[in-house]
């Protein structure tokens, strides 16, 4: 038979393929966001906007200023690469079996994640690079979703994933990742919203050392600036937890499963953690619920491996 396929119904296919470059575009911009806070330099548009480089704001604050503001973008950077590693899995391995749950997966994570640019509107700084990325991507995934759409959108689907047949180790791994999602969907919320309201908790002005008046005295785009960074980590830790929730509950114990979580945990918690080592920021209740969230998190992940490990080890026991 001949292949008449237009060249743009190859392109969109399954849509697996515009899922992927959703994916592939959130790492590169999270890496981006990563590689920019090493270099200490701040971008373009962030320095026109306070009206001045890293080098003069550093002279009209300090240097805590500028590692709290480089902190801030770590951690969000971190959260764009874990949630497109977790987007390129999921385009490759349960979207590619057709999979509803991972649809819904995409669905609610996805809309969280655009939905957060939202935020902007707390303190009303407009980040014209993350407004033109958004709306670069926002058309790609949505025709990606359209595409990969199910036959059923029931979301019941979700609900009646079971996996009784696994062993306790298996059910303790899903069950504490679930908690980790849930916990991560809470913690975005709630950092989110400061985002967007008071932005600094008291350990950030115990670490900055300048009260919000000193911050507005340096230049009035300044706490906005910092709240966007702030309120988008927020909305990038929600869509990540809704990722996690429906892909906890329903994936395949399986080999790719059990990895991409143990990648997404690393981009997470290590961006998120690893940062406040770096600038100096180490306040104990400030970084304990993240070394809980990472502790809880990395104990799924190794239950899930005991699990798989453990049913592999009895299907080839029952081969014999």
């Amino acid at each position: 038979m001949r292949d008449e396929r237009s060249l743009l119904e190859a392109v969109l296919g399954d849509g697996r393929f515009l899922i992927a470059l959703t994916g592939i575009s959130l790492v590169l911009s999270g890496g981006f966001a990563v590689l920019q806070s090493v270099s200490g330099q701040l971008l373009p548009h962030d320095s026109r906007a306070i009206g001045m480089d890293a080098t003069a704001l550093m002279h009209a604050g300090n240097r805590h200023l500028l590692g709290f503001m480089f902190h801030d973008r770590v951690a969000y950077g971190g959260s764009l690469l874990a949630i497109g590693s977790g987007y390129l899995w999921i385009a490759e391995f349960p979207i590619r079996t057709h999979k509803a749950w991972a649809w819904w997966a995409l669905l609610f994570s996805g809309s969280i994640g655009f939905l957060a640019f939202l935020t902007y509107l707390g303190q009303g700084y407009l980040d014209t690079w993350h407004g033109v990325a958004t709306l670069f991507l926002l058309p790609v995934f949505v025709t990606g979703l359209w595409r990969a759409r199910p036959n059923q959108f029931s979301i019941r689907s979700v609900w009646n994933c079971s996996y009784d047949g696994e062993n306790v180790f298996a059910r303790w791994g899903r069950l504490l990742l679930v908690v980790t999602a849930a916990g991560l969907i809470l913690a975005g919320i709630t950092i989110a919203i400061f985002g967007m309201t008071r932005v600094f908790v008291p350990s950030d002005l115990r670490f900055i050392e300048l009260q919000p008046s000193a911050l507005s005295r340096i230049s009035p785009m300044l706490i906005p600036l910092i709240s966007h960074d702030r309120a988008g980590f927020g909305g990038g830790l929600c869509s990540i937890g809704a990722f996690l929730l429906l892909t906890a509950r329903c994936a395949e114990l399986n080999r790719s499963f059990i990895e991409i979580i143990g990648v997404m945990g690393c981009f997470g918690f290590g961006c998120a953690i690893g940062v406040h080592f770096a600038v100096g920021y180490l306040d104990f209740f400030h970084l304990l619920p993240a070394f809980v969230g990472f502790a809880i998190f990395a104990v799924a992940d190794l239950l899930l491996w005991i699990g798989k490990k453990r049913s592999s080890q009895t299907g080839s026991s029952q081969d014999l």
